[in-house]
């Protein structure tokens, strides 16, 4: 396996030993890349937050990345306790930090871990931040930082780093420094606190059902959700309490159907109001509603991101402590280049302003201001950009909770009523994997030659291809051997049963087209 790459948002790789993998000496690296980056642009002994969630390893990377930094000279706070996603995220923008490492793998399988970084303010970094990093990460590696034989950090080098002093052990490189590190367990109290100063109390409580698929935002939502008034919350008693070996899932990603079986299961059983999945960092949030026969079923990122966003954008924003409300002018709503079409249509009618973003929330909370509301199609959503500048799944299920019990509306109409006044539009996500060692880059380009009339994205690897009543995008994994298919087909407002006919045999068409011109490739 290669060595370790720093990529968008930072690492991410399969526990054990070596260079390419996450473990002690690999994350000693990554934090020498960072520390090195930050004394560059930073003033001496800011601010840094380090926390990870409950993973296999998590605990350890943890004092590790705080070890480093505090030996570059940086304070450093941590949780002292496996915490959220959004908390970390929250804490570098309310403790004014530097920057936040986040020791996690999302949703990622029980094998992996990894760690996300946040700039100043909280927001994923973005170019030209991630290449300096990534060249500080090569020349540490070249000084011999990082990995012995069984993972653990390897010995210093006697000089030789870019800071031409040597590296005692504990240092890696990047100069003695006055750091300390302080463990500062408010920061959880803060992020609820924060969230639920802006989340509306419901006027009808709804009574909840609630799964942290293991992971580490259950206690923490339960907390937000008592905070605005919701009480009746019941988890899903086997995936409540932490535990890295996700042992009730195949897989711990809530758009997985057999991962949200036991909450549907629950919601049914207790006559639920609302069904709720976070991911295990909890910083994704996936809803499921009941149809008109009494069957649960979950909603996809497209449907939730569409209903949050009418929602909101009819809402005032609640005032947050000191009576901020994120910003005055004309609310900014953005969605991704390969969400729904739909948003487009929405966001205008209802005042506000659409921006359509490169994919991931490091564009979509820099899409504009004041920000009302971001969302991805992959359960992602930013409710509270003015609380955490990423996608957080414990607002985004308290401002669901909050919308259903206001007394409008329930879900279904509220889709219902969408289609009538946008029309229906359909969706078909997939992935089309690739044959060994080809290049995405060549099969893209000549699966547009194929299609006829496809465009290269803007900005970033991909194809997007508009037909009549319908479009498709096709880019690439930036983790696995495959290309990412969007495809979707819309109707008329008002749809008729033979509009969704038509719509549905125009999707079908296509997305067979672009799995053809792929295969062709």
């Amino acid at each position: 396996m290669p060595p370790l790459r720093f990529g968008t948002a930072g690492v991410r790789a399969p526990l054990g030993d070596g260079p390419g993998r996450m473990n002690a000496g690999t994350v000693e690296l990554v934090a020498t890349a960072v520390a090195r980056h930050l004394r560059e642009q930073e003033p001496p002994g800011s601010t840094v937050v380090v926390g990870g969630d409950a993973r296999h390893g998590s605990a350890q990377f943890v004092d590790v990345a705080a070890a480093v930094l505090a030996a570059a000279g940086f304070v450093v706070v941590v949780p002292g306790a496996p915490v959220p996603t959004p908390v970390v995220a929250a804490a570098v923008r309310s403790r004014d930090a530097a920057a936040g490492l986040m020791v996690t793998a999302s949703h990622n399988p029980p094998t992996d871990n990894g760690i996300k970084v946040f700039g100043r303010g909280g927001a994923q970094i973005v170019p030209p931040t991630d290449a300096h990093i990534e060249a500080h990460l090569v020349a540490a590696a070249r000084a011999g930082i990082g990995p012995g034989p069984d993972g653990s950090p390897a010995p210093p080098a006697a000089s030789g780093s870019d800071d031409d002093e040597t590296a005692p052990r504990g240092a890696t490189g990047v100069g003695r420094g006055r750091g300390v590190v302080r463990v500062d367990p408010t920061l959880v109290d803060d992020y609820v606190d924060a969230v639920v100063a802006r989340i509306p109390t419901p006027a009808r409580p709804p009574r909840v059902a609630l799964t942290p698929v293991h992971g580490v935002g259950g206690e923490i939502c339960v907390r937000v959700l008592a905070g605005i008034g919701v009480h009746d919350v019941t988890m899903v008693a086997e995936q409540a309490a932490p535990d890295p070996d996700f042992p009730t899932v195949d897989s711990p990603n809530p758009e997985r159907a057999q991962t949200t079986a036991r909450l549907l299961e629950l919601a049914a059983r207790i006559g639920a109001d609302v069904a709720v999945a976070l991911d295990p960092d909890a910083d994704r949030c996936a809803v499921g509603v009941a149809g008109p026969d009494g069957r649960w079923r979950m909603l996809d990122g497209d449907q939730t991101g569409a209903v949050l966003a009418d929602h909101l954008l009819r809402e005032p924003p609640a005032a947050g402590p000191g009576g901020d409300t994120g910003g005055a002018g004309v609310p900014v709503v953005a969605s991704t280049i390969v969400s729904s079409r739909l948003p487009s249509l929405l966001v205008p009618a209802r005042g506000g302003r659409h921006v359509e973003t490169l994919t991931g929330f490091k564009w979509l909370v820099r899409a504009g201001r004041p920000l009302r509301y971001a969302y991805e199609e992959a359960i992602g959503h930013c409710v509270l950009p003015e609380v955490v500048a990423d996608k957080d799944g414990i607002s985004a299920a308290a401002a669901w909770c909050a919308m259903v019990g206001s007394g409008g509306p329930a879900v279904g109409e509220r889709l219902e009523a969408l289609e009538a006044e946008f029309g229906a539009h359909l969706r078909r996500n997939g992935t089309l994997p690739l044959s060994g060692g080809a290049d995405p880059a060549v099969v893209l380009e000549r699966a547009a030659s194929v299609l006829g009339g496809a465009e290269e994205l803007d900005g970033t690897a991909g194809i997007r291809l508009d037909a009549p009543g319908a479009r498709a995008v096709i880019r690439p994994s930036g983790t696995e051997p495959l290309l990412k298919t969007y495809v979707e087909a819309w109707t008329p407002p008002a749809p008729t049963d033979s509009d969704r006919a038509e719509a549905r045999l125009r999707l079908t068409r296509l997305a067979e087209a672009v799995a053809g011109a792929v295969a062709g490739g």
